[in-house]
């Protein structure tokens, strides 16, 4: 593999003027290539014209994305291979730190700079990735001002309602329920809500079946899921008991997500459907 590496590189630095954006980033900021859908959100907002020059195919499906459906398709994709990166040129390559070790090891050898990113438990953990991808698109000041819009949108949200906190159930894809170690829990104790799940010692993917909700309903269901159970009929009948749809896209990443999941808390905590 080491071997064929220079050729490669060679090869597809001939055939990369078609891959290329015609337009470079603005400034002395490096251009970046992000491999991970959370981080595609925030380069997104962190980033100079010109810089991102591609997010992962993940963020042009509506079901996995962070980032709006039309920011999304104006931005070019990759599928995450070396050679796809390559073409790119990029001077940075944002991944997930699950990005597969043979691809990291073809990217460092072709002399790309690699920067991995886990994912965030907590609004402390996101707001630190949100200045650590900024520090490395030289773009300090973006990332404190999303970091404020962060901060104000919480703050906003946990005026939205009086009294104690709201008893909620998260009910996802599969029926399971969020650990209380999850960044959606960190940010339902934010904005008032208490947690169903914790109440009743449950943890992270655990399931909850639909019996047990008819028979100990929460005060608040928030469904973020399509399984049969979750679209059943009794679930509206339940006396004492709201039910509300929660977009699962705001359960997955943090930075600008986080936004946008505070605005749809506040809603549901004012009553709303």
């Amino acid at each position: 593999m080491r071997r064929l590496l220079p050729a490669l590189a060679l090869l597809l630095a001939g055939c990369a003027g078609a891959a290329v954006p015609e337009k470079r980033a603005e400034g002395n900021g490096p251009t970046i290539v992000s491999l991970n859908p959370c981080t595609d959100a925030i380069l997104a907002e962190v980033t100079a014209p010109g810089q991102l020059l591609a997010v992962s195919h993940y963020s042009k499906d509506p079901a996995a994305s962070s980032l709006p459906a039309a920011l999304a398709a104006r931005l070019p994709a990759t599928g995450g291979t070396a050679e796809e990166v390559l073409a790119l040129r990029p001077d940075i390559v944002v991944a997930s730190s699950f990005i597969a070790p043979t691809t990291q090891a073809a990217l460092e050898e072709l002399g790309m700079r690699v920067e991995t990113f886990g994912i965030a438990h907590t609004v402390a953990e996101s707001e630190a990735q949100v200045r650590r991808l900024a520090a490395l698109a030289r773009q300090p000041a973006r990332g404190e001002a999303l970091v404020a819009r962060i901060e104000a949108a919480l703050n906003s949200a946990a005026a939205a309602g009086t009294g104690p906190p709201m008893e909620a159930a998260l009910w996802q894809g599969g029926g399971i329920v969020p650990g209380e170690g999850e960044l959606v829990s960190d940010l339902m104790r934010r904005t008032g809500f208490a947690s169903y799940a914790a109440a009743r010692g449950m943890a992270q993917a655990d399931y909850l079946p639909l019996e047990q909700i008819l028979a100990d309903p929460p005060g608040l269901l928030l469904i973020a899921g399509s399984e049969r159970g979750q679209r059943h009929p009794v679930l509206d009948k339940v006396p004492g008991m709201i039910v509300r749809a929660f977009d699962p896209a705001l359960t997955y990443c943090g930075g600008p997500t986080i936004i946008r999941a505070a605005g749809r808390l506040a809603q549901l905590r004012r009553g709303g459907a």
